[in-house]
């Protein structure tokens, strides 16, 4: 006889319930201390929950802390980028991405710790640039829309990677230091542009 497994749903919410106590916890210690403190211990205790349970959600700090980038970029609003990137007009598609964008970094402090963490933890290095990677996919799906000779394939490169560049995470931090929110994003979105006319241009940076 097959026996099935069986799992309590009370056993399962109270499982996602920690899940999700950890993750905050978790986010909620990025804002507050430095990344070099950070590790399943630490965010166990700032939980109340024992480590082995941390470790079995997560199996890893580089797990815990994707989980909490994952959990910043969906309250940060990164789930409104599929209705930004099909506006039928691609410029106003663009401008509509900076401001997701900006909207994201300048969302929760606990990112600056998490980028910090790039240098301390490799794994989870790449797995954020994993992530950043699909960022650039976006970008250049969204220049394929635009009117761009086929012959320009060098100058359309360039957009990509400089606007890339334009919406990244450090670029917003360094402009933060002496501009306002609102200054970002018309600096980004007309560095944005330019980058677009270069490229209709066939103007290939060498």
């Amino acid at each position: 006889m097959t026996t099935r497994s069986y799992i309590s749903p009370t056993r399962a919410a109270a499982a996602a319930d920690n899940r999700d106590k950890v993750v905050r916890s978790a986010i909620a210690f990025l804002r507050q201390q430095d990344i070099a403190r950070f590790s399943l211990d630490a965010v166990a205790k700032a939980a109340g929950v024992a480590r082995l349970t941390v470790y079995n959600q997560f199996g890893s700090r580089r797990g815990l802390l994707e989980a909490a980038f994952d959990e910043i970029a969906r309250t940060g609003g990164l789930i409104r980028l599929p209705q930004v990137i099909v506006v039928a007009d691609p410029m106003q598609a663009l401008r509509g991405l900076v401001d997701v964008f900006c909207d994201f970094w300048g969302s929760d402090a606990a990112l600056g710790r998490l980028y910090d963490a790039i240098g301390l933890d490799p794994e989870f290095g790449e797995a954020l640039l994993a992530r950043n990677e699909l960022r650039r996919g976006l970008l250049s799906r969204l220049i394929d829309r635009m009117d761009i000779p086929g012959t320009a394939l060098s100058g359309k490169r360039d957009a990509v990677d400089l606007i890339f560049t334009l919406t990244s995470y450090p670029t917003y931090r360094l402009l933060a230091v002496t501009r306002s929110d609102k200054a970002i994003r018309r600096i980004i979105k007309s560095a944005c542009t330019d980058a677009i006319e270069r490229a209709r241009k066939g103007t290939a940076t060498e």
